[in-house]
């Protein structure tokens, strides 16, 4: 399935993608909020691929903008009993930070999610210091859940980590207002 937006393109990740992917997340600047903390192979993201291939409780996009791949984007723990997913994201082409493609592919896979998983309920993790992010989530309907306090070590410090989602009947008042506008 590939969803279309204005600017973003969201299709299956592809083998050809790895290696790309590799090189975005091991650029310290994508990390500083995302990834993980050690040196990524290809040996790891070949098997990241595998498993993600055979999980159904996974959807994974890749992110293309103008016919590149840029990153990537999905749902993970996609449970259909409860209607839950947690959504993640990660635009490793810097040149376009900053241009709203990361905010048009949440909505895009929210709008999946909803729309064609049936889900109630989308939630995410973010870096509580991670305020360019937060802005996006909560200009795409996120409420504030919660707070975990020094859950994670990064950087040679503790890190707070904010919980955030949007409900099946948020995201369709706030898409209703926007068809309106």
């Amino acid at each position: 399935m590939i969803l279309q937006g204005k600017r973003v393109r969201l299709r299956a990740t592809e083998r050809d993608d790895l290696p790309l992917a590799v090189q975005y997340l091991n650029d310290p600047e994508v990390l500083m909020w995302f990834g993980q903390p050690a040196p990524l192979g290809m040996d790891d993201e070949i098997a990241w691929y595998e498993r993600m291939r055979q999980d159904d409780g996974v959807i994974n996009f890749a992110i293309e903008v103008e016919g590149r791949y840029v990153g990537g984007c999905g749902l993970t723990g996609i449970n259909h009993v409860h209607r839950r997913a947690e959504i993640g994201i990660f635009v490793g082409d810097k040149s376009i930070w900053g241009r709203g493609v990361g905010s048009e592919a949440m909505a895009l896979v929210m709008g999946y999610g909803f729309d064609y998983l049936n889900l109630h309920r989308i939630f995410l993790r973010v870096f509580a210091e991670n305020t360019r992010a937060i802005h996006v989530y909560e200009s795409l309907g996120f409420q504030h859940e919660g707070r975990f306090r020094d859950t994670e070590w990064r950087h040679g410090r503790w890190h707070d980590m904010l919980y955030m989602s949007v409900l099946e009947t948020e995201w369709r008042q706030r898409s209703a207002g926007k068809v309106a506008d």
